[in-house]
């Protein structure tokens, strides 16, 4: 289910019982895990593509391939995004983005997000 970490963080945030930068880096560094992991699924794709467990359905990682082709690693700062973010980290593993990349992009992209909900949340926006 798309939006579940932003839920949390919110509900979090409005708690009151954590420090908000606390929050916002837990939630990023565990969402960029996450995509690490999509990451690795891509570099396995051709051993785990037919399994029913696999993350991505063949349509949209077709699509996340035309658009990461077109678009490069620019296209991860589109990761944060729901349907399309986990698509995409997964075809930057099959296209063999390198880790460090992958990693500063998509960490950089999600704690944005975070830190712009947050501000939201806490009225600083």
């Amino acid at each position: 289910m798309p939006a579940q970490s932003e839920a949390v963080l919110v509900g979090l945030l409005l708690a009151g019982d954590q420090p908000a930068w606390l929050l916002v880096a837990v939630a990023s560094l565990g969402n960029t895990l996450g995509a690490m992991v999509n990451w690795w699924l891509g570099r396995q794709v051709e051993r785990f593509r037919d399994r029913r467990w696999f993350p991505v359905k063949p349509e949209a990682l077709a699509r996340a391939s035309g658009w990461y082709r077109r678009w490069g690693h620019w296209s991860l700062w589109l990761s944060w995004a729901p349907f399309i973010g986990d698509p995409l980290t997964l075809v930057a593993g099959v296209l063999n983005e390198p880790l460090w990349r992958f990693v500063l992009v998509v960490g950089l992209a999600k704690t944005c997000r975070y830190a712009v909900l947050a501000a939201i949340t806490l009225g600083l926006m």
